[in-house]
């Protein structure tokens, strides 16, 4: 998966310790035992310590590599806020925003009191940056200008030498993570971030596990209900990704859900005075013109020195669709490049999508997605294999299959591979756990969390009539309760139940 950006706010976890509460969900002593050779690591209690604004911050050691706990340690970076009425306190609500490569710290400091007011009273909120992440022993590889010339190639290649640069691009962009991070890369797959879960579940002090992931962290929640899955209470999982496809088939299908979204957009512009058309054809069709004009032609930006071209054009709508509430910026955007041939709000979007700054420094969202999702799965052997995968992207979803698809290639040349094929995750004999699917959603095809729920053996599914990437945090009252309900109680809301 490309990088996620998560919506409302930003990402959340939680903290705290409290056992046999009477309205949590049913039996809350933990199963099973500590894994051989980790007592040490489940037993720690973190040394907390304020860091701004009533959220309290702390590191809790993991081992680098589970099969020798002996060996080196990395500190995972937490922070919580804790719960509003701490005589009725569940425990603690650990959260993942997406990605890979999303801080969930970050996501909490934003997000957490955006959090429902019954979560926010039971529940210390907490967020987590997964290992490779941010302040977790973070896989750092590209300098700013190198991730300036990798997001800028041209993603649609028109012919042999066009696919040699962008196969030349991924190959650096590897290299480039072998020579600086190549000790950390066979350990940041999501596998052992569920254990690192499992760890941080024990040293908050909860007998049993509270979770809400969003995009990617879903796929990281059924990883952890697949290893534990008699350690949590419940797992709210919202905007589901399918275990079950390949590397190259997950970005076909999200490509085709941006076409989904943009056709949303279009709809909703044409019932708006639209200036790009008076029917959603008219409109996605001359912003497939722009693209192409801007393939051939860059567009210059107001704001600085760079070209804006397709891809990073591409990138820009891509952004917008994430959230409805950026259609009109869109709309603004598109306007801006289209009639002015300005694309300084496009790139402005682009820069968001990728957390690149003004100075033209990045996060390491994009060095860390690529890490985690390059080891999660296997991947195409050369360049000519994953151009046909792009090429059948294409015709899907013309535009932005092959942006979606070629966004992978540095996979193919990464240091690290993996021979284990993607499979259902089952979590047999789990609590019942919460899918939530939006029908809409750009990044995260409503038929993954259909998908999803139908392969967990305590699966149950709520969809979300709407736009948009994910579906908590939007102000949905339906949603909010549902999930609220199902995360205080432990009981999920019917099979099946809509809100919209």
């Amino acid at each position: 998966m490309r990088a996620a950006k998560t919506i409302g706010a930003a990402t959340v976890l939680a903290f705290t310790a409290v056992t046999g509460c009477s309205d949590g969900g049913g039996d809350n002593t933990a199963e099973s035992s500590v894994p051989a050779g980790l007592d040490s690591f489940y037993a720690q209690q973190p040394a907390w310590k304020d860091c701004e604004d009533d959220f309290e911050c702390a590191t809790v050691e993991v081992p680098l590599d589970y099969a020798e706990p002996a060996g080196e340690k990395i500190g995972i970076s937490v922070i919580r806020l804790p719960a509003a009425d701490n005589s009725n306190r569940i425990g603690s609500l650990l959260t993942n925003p997406g990605g890979p490569g999303g801080s969930g710290v970050d996501f909490v400091r934003q997000a957490a009191r955006a959090f429902g007011a019954d979560l926010r009273r039971r529940f210390d909120i907490v967020g987590f940056d997964p290992r490779g992440v941010a302040d977790s022993a973070a896989v750092r590889c590209n300098t700013g200008a190198q991730l300036d010339a990798f997001f800028a190639t041209d993603a649609s290649p028109d012919d042999k030498r066009e696919t040699q640069q962008l196969g030349a691009q991924g190959k650096k962009f590897a290299e480039n993570c072998e020579s600086k991070a190549d000790d950390k890369l066979p350990y940041v797959g999501t596998v052992n971030a569920a254990r690192d879960m499992d760890v941080l579940r024990a040293a908050l002090g909860d007998d049993k596990l509270t979770y809400y992931g969003a995009s990617y962290g879903t796929y990281l929640g059924a990883f952890y209900a697949e290893q534990f899955p008699k350690n949590f209470r419940a797992l709210a999982l919202d905007g589901a990704v399918d275990p079950n496809l390949s590397s190259t088939d997950l970005l076909i299908e999200q490509a085709k859900g941006f076409e989904t979204a943009l056709r949303a957009f279009a709809e909703d512009c044409v019932a708006n005075n639209c200036p790009f058309g008076t029917s959603a054809d008219a409109v996605i069709n001359r912003i497939s013109a722009f693209l192409a004009e801007t393939d051939k032609q860059p567009l210059t930006n107001s704001r600085d020195s760079r070209e804006v071209t397709e891809s990073l054009a591409v990138m820009g709508i891509a952004r917008s669709l994430y959230v409805k509430e950026y259609w009109p910026l869109l709309r603004q955007a598109l306007l801006q490049a289209m009639e002015g041939k300005d694309g300084a709000t496009l790139l402005r979007l682009a820069d968001e999508m990728v957390e690149r700054e003004p100075d033209g420094t990045y996060s390491n969202q994009t060095d860390a997605n690529m890490a985690v999702n390059c080891v999660d799965k296997p991947n195409p052997p050369d360049l000519a294999t994953y151009g046909q995968a792009a090429a059948e992207a294409e015709k899907v979803a013309p535009r932005f299959g092959p942006f979606v698809v070629w966004g992978g290639i540095p996979c193919v040349y990464w240091p690290t591979q993996t021979d284990q094929e993607p499979k259902p995750l089952t979590a047999n004999g789990a609590a019942p756990i919460l899918v939530i699917g939006t029908t809409r959603d750009p990044a995260t095809p409503y038929k993954w969390s259909e998908n999803l729920a139908d392969q967990l053996s305590s699966g149950v599914l709520l969809t979300y009539e709407g736009d948009g990437h994910t579906a908590y945090l939007q102000g949905n009252p339906c949603i909010t309760k549902a999930i609220g309900d199902y995360l205080i109680t432990g009981d999920p809301p019917d099979d099946g139940t809509r809100c919209s």
